[in-house]
């Protein structure tokens, strides 16, 4: 099984690029500031959920076909920056409802449905899986066996510290936003930035490629 000593190093690894703001975190903070905080929570859980299967996927050897085909990475970074931005614009489009939510005089919106699209977002990132593929076999023993054991149980270290992670950056944007809540124009504005983030993101997926 996974030595302590590989445990601690990759646990090390994962934290320092976590801990720096990409792609889930601009997300999850898109979310909060645009839905609140229930909504960026349980984006963290279906995003985090959806990066496990990703690395379910590296386990099982599905990493390696991406890693070696251009086609398929490029399909799904599409895939997903298209989704992002589709996401965008209904944050920007609706952000003028925002003071009715507040008001209780809107819908409310499915967790169900958060959950689903945090995992769509982090099941489609590319980058994540290409990432895997390249760190998990370096911190995987051979000689003892159960290669794919190995590497579900340091992805759950991962994971762990992805949800802690991005929980505190959903936590500390919704804080925030209900400073905004207080003024209709101050939340339209926030609903629009969180819109216009998630847009952003997805074109920023979209415009990174590959060297090969």
């Amino acid at each position: 099984m996974v030595s302590t000593e590989h445990l601690v190093a990759f646990a090390a690894m994962s934290f320092l690029l976590i801990v720096v703001p990409g792609p889930s975190v601009l997300f999850v903070i898109g979310r909060a500031l645009s839905q609140g905080q229930r909504a960026a929570l349980v984006t963290v859980a279906g995003n985090t959920l959806g990066c496990y299967v990703l690395i379910a996927a590296v386990a099982f050897g599905v990493g390696s076909i991406v890693e070696r085909s251009v086609v398929v990475f490029t399909i799904l970074k599409l895939a997903g920056a298209a989704y992002l931005v589709y996401l965008g614009i209904k944050a920007w489009r609706g952000r003028r409802s925002l003071p009715a939510t507040f008001a209780g005089t809107a819908a409310p919106r499915g967790l169900l449905r958060t959950f689903g699209e945090g995992f769509t977002v982090g099941v489609s990132n590319p980058k994540t899986i290409v990432f895997f593929a390249a760190v998990l076999p370096q911190f995987v023993d051979r000689s003892t066996g159960h290669v794919a054991v190995q590497m579900l149980i340091l992805g759950l270290v991962f994971i762990a510290i992805a949800l802690a992670s991005d929980g505190a950056w959903g936590l500390a944007a919704s804080a925030a936003r209900d400073w905004f809540a207080r003024s209709p124009q101050r939340l339209a504005l926030i609903g629009g930035v969180g819109g216009l983030t998630m847009i952003g993101l997805g074109v920023g997926v979209a415009a990174t490629g590959r060297k090969d």
